[in-house]
């Protein structure tokens, strides 16, 4: 067999092997790379064929047998690295040889061997033309390789969440030139990869999804800090977007000119929300700190002249018992007795979609609604019932010191009364025949939300409770004597 006829049978080999690998691979990439081998090979085989058949000049076929040793080198090395680097039998990339690093190995392994292969001719030759492109082409260059140090060293992925400079989005995409990013208001930022080669990275999903966010607030140097921490941390518990773990922090940032000023340091899992997540953290704390009645004060630096409008006793009072005289479980009440309660309550706001109440908490005051609508859910997230201006709930907690039995949350801001155990004592003293009324009204009360649990569950509804066992329930919480003729 002479050296034409080798070559033949030589390509139509190799074409044999590449078709049966890329035949039983399951990997995309390797299919598609194959492609080439298969080609050049087809075009190997063919060459040798036609130089068998034809007899062309000395120069001419030297010529011809360059190239196609050229062919055969890259198609060789291709279908080596190919099958080499990539699984088979799996449809992925390996993490440290994505395409981009798969290419830049199969034209240097190319470059190698047509160099050792020609010698100094093509050493030579490439040498000079090496320099004509380097200048033309020295900025493309420079970004391809950027592009692939970053895919060799992957400082972030596609999805994560980056600060480049003084850019930020969200990775869309990663090239030879460039690297694209997705901004949280919608734009597209293309950074070349030699520009991010000098910048610093910051990735805000690596190494763990979770990210921290703080923000600061100021209360009134009057109010100490463990309560301040305590009401904080507590307004932060089950907010939508701040992780539970790692748990939220409060810290004294420092002591500011009108106010100490805390740090809230808290976590969430997608970075993409941390507008949002700050929102809804800061919106919690203000109305958690102003249910407890702290101050965040003004800035010293604006000075504003604000009359204060003291409110008499007597007025507000009123106004409370106001409120309270068309509640039917107070209706037996004298009104001395119901401004004796309106004087205890206390007025209290909540913020739209704040948990008023906590099933299993323990509590021991009820809550009569001023403004808004709040509802009542089971732990699973069915809502039981749904209350507005007028309404009122808890009156089990207040009246029997059991644990509440269901969750309210607030549907829009609602500003609520909240009523105590002691203060419905001090009434009961007065007047024991209120309990009689009251543990009648709260029976058949309590007999109805048993009715709706059954209806959204059959068979878990107990037996509803009597008024006169409630009623002994009641004497007992508040230290109460037994009722004659009961």
């Amino acid at each position: 067999m002479n050296d034409v006829s080798f070559r033949v049978v030589l390509g139509l080999a190799l074409l044999l092997v590449s078709v049966l690998v890329r035949a039983v691979s399951r990997n995309r990439l390797v299919r598609r790379k194959l492609r080439l081998s298969i080609l050049l090979f087809a075009v190997y085989a063919g060459v040798s064929a036609v130089l068998q058949v034809f007899a062309p000049t000395a120069d001419m076929a030297a010529t011809v047998l360059s190239v196609v040793r050229l062919l055969l080198a890259l198609a060789s090395i291709n279908l080596v690295v190919v099958a080499v680097i990539n699984p088979l039998r799996a449809d992925r990339v390996p993490e440290r040889f994505p395409a981009i690093v798969q290419d830049t190995i199969i034209i240097g392994l190319f470059m190698l061997v047509a160099t050792v292969a020609l010698q100094e001719k093509f050493l030579t030759t490439s040498a000079v033309g090496a320099v004509v492109i380097g200048f033309a082409l020295q900025d493309t260059l420079g970004n391809t390789f950027a592009g692939l140090a970053i895919q060799v060293e992957k400082p972030f992925k596609v999805g994560h969440w980056v600060a480049i400079g003084p850019h930020e989005g969200r990775v869309v995409e990663v090239n030879w030139r460039a690297t694209n990013l997705r901004t949280k208001a919608g734009n597209l930022v293309v950074l070349p990869n030699a520009f991010i080669s000098k910048e610093a990275i910051v990735n805000y999903s690596e190494p763990e999804a979770p990210t921290r966010l703080q923000t600061v607030v100021g209360v009134s140097y009057d109010v100490p800090p463990n309560q301040v921490k305590s009401a904080i941390l507590e307004a932060l518990r089950g907010q939508a977007l701040v992780c539970a773990a790692p748990a939220p922090e409060v810290f004294i940032g420092d002591f500011g000119a009108s106010a100490v000023n805390y740090l809230i340091r808290f976590w969430i899992t997608d970075y993409g929300q941390d507008t949002a997540a700050l929102d809804q953290v800061r919106s919690a704390a203000y109305y958690a700190l102003r249910r407890h009645g702290y101050e965040i004060p003004y800035p010293i630096q604006v000075e504003y002249a604000r009359e204060s409008v003291v409110e008499r006793v007597s007025d507000r009072i009123g106004r409370v018992e106001e409120h309270l005289r068309p509640i039917d479980l107070f209706a037996p009440l004298t009104p001395e007795e119901r401004a004796e309660l309106a004087a205890r309550a206390s007025k209290q706001l909540f913020g739209r979609g704040e948990t008023i109440v906590r099933q299993g908490d323990e509590g021991s005051s009820m809550f009569v609604i001023v403004r808004g609508r709040v509802r009542v859910v089971e732990a699973s997230g069915r809502e039981l019932a749904a209350f507005d201006a007028g309404g009122y709930f808890g009156e089990m907690s207040m009246l029997t010191g059991q644990p509440r039995s269901a969750s309210v949350q607030a549907v829009d801001d609602c500003e609520v009364l909240e009523l105590t155990a002691e203060s419905l004592r001090s009434v009961a003293l007065v007047n024991p025949d209120v309990l009689r009324h009251i543990s009648s009204v709260v029976a058949a009360r309590r007999a109805d939300l048993e009715r709706q649990k059954a209806e959204v569950q059959a068979g878990r509804a107990g037996a509803a409770e009597s008024p006169r066992s409630l009623l002994e329930r009641i004497q007992a919480f508040l230290r109460l004597p037994s009722l004659r003729g009961d």
